[in-house]
């Protein structure tokens, strides 16, 4: 007998309808909540809880329940002097932290609060010989960080700053035979890095490099009989892979390749009825985190309750319209 496939089991009590309204009070009574153990101890995660929570108010439609101004304040507040923007005050600038910040201004269209020349360089300065990109001054390099750098420089309308052709060679470096990306050249397949990879090739306009129907067939495998998607083999299902396992078939024309209606219910059943907000798996405590790539990947399989969000820059679809940013080429038809 062959082992057993690592899954759970959804409660026969758990959710089954979207409860929209729910976490949209959890979002924003979370950055209300300033005094909290939990809300001091992820500093660190500021500026990236900040995009989270606000992405996820803005796909409810609700953004506006948030302090406009104060936001724009404080991601302003965390740039640099050379450019790049931290998590939060005081804190070393990051690629993680500078792309969240500027998707935040982006939602709000001010982006113009932010030195973009001294970003766009810090940026810039941060790719390698080889195309790739560290996350910071202390140089770890990670296809996240290439994502991250060309979705930003792509938002504020500079890829004119990097050497495209490099960065896409990069990450074409680091496909591997089962079609998925790692995060350096020879490293495991994995979701996420996938995501990364995928939205990198979609921005640039090289997704006809992939072979869409192999890493289509790499992703649709992860999901699991409770209708979950896992980040790769023999793990958990996990609702954020909702988003980064979903994001990447629609950017390659695969989305019909999942059990849509196995895949919601598994979704929705990771919902706290009580508090509003999704965990990663059912019962489990829920964070902005889980909570944004839930309702994205809710998006993506078709709830109109939620706003349309674009698979490659997780944002509401209507911002990357606004912005004439194209994130397909002819993958589909290849």
């Amino acid at each position: 007998m062959g082992t057993p496939v690592k899954d759970i089991t959804l409660p026969d009590n758990a959710p089954k309808t979207l409860l929209l309204q729910k976490h949209a009070d959890y979002i924003a009574a979370y950055g209300n909540k300033k005094d909290d153990y939990e809300y001091i101890m992820t500093e660190y995660l500021r500026m990236n809880g900040m995009y989270w929570g606000l992405t996820a108010l803005s796909l409810a439609g609700q953004l506006d329940r948030m302090d406009k101004k104060e936001v724009i304040s404080f991601a302003k507040s965390c740039q640099t002097e050379g450019g790049g923007v931290a998590c939060s005050v005081g804190h070393d600038p990051h690629m993680l932290s500078t792309l969240s910040a500027v998707q935040i201004l982006t939602l709000y269209d001010a982006v113009d609060n932010l030195n973009v020349e001294t970003l766009v360089s810090w940026v810039a300065g941060l790719q390698q010989d080889d195309g790739s990109f560290s996350g910071d001054k202390w140089g770890e390099v990670d296809t996240r960080f290439s994502f991250c750098a060309v979705a930003c420089l792509s938002l504020l309308g500079r890829l004119d700053a990097i050497n495209v052709d490099k960065a896409v060679d990069f990450v074409l470096s680091c496909m591997n035979f089962d079609g998925g990306f790692g995060c350096r050249p020879g490293s495991e397949s994995h979701s996420g890095q996938i995501y990364c990879c995928v939205g990198l090739l979609a921005i640039t306009g090289y997704l006809h490099k992939i072979n869409t129907d192999q890493l289509g067939w790499w992703l649709c495998e992860r999901q699991l009989p409770s209708g979950g998607l896992n980040g790769r083999p023999e793990k958990l299902p996990d609702v954020c892979y909702s988003w980064w396992v979903l994001a990447s078939m629609a950017a390659i024309g695969r989305l019909h390749w999942i059990d849509k209606d196995k895949l919601r219910a598994f979704m929705l059943a990771c919902q706290d009825e009580e508090t509003g907000g999704f965990a990663d798996r059912p019962g489990d405590m829920v964070d902005p985190f889980h909570t944004l790539f839930g309702l994205a990947g809710l998006s993506l399989l078709g709830d109109e309750s939620v706003q349309p969000v674009n698979p490659v820059y997780c944002m509401p679809e209507n911002i990357i319209r606004r912005l004439n940013l194209s994130t397909t080429d002819d993958a589909e038809n290849s």
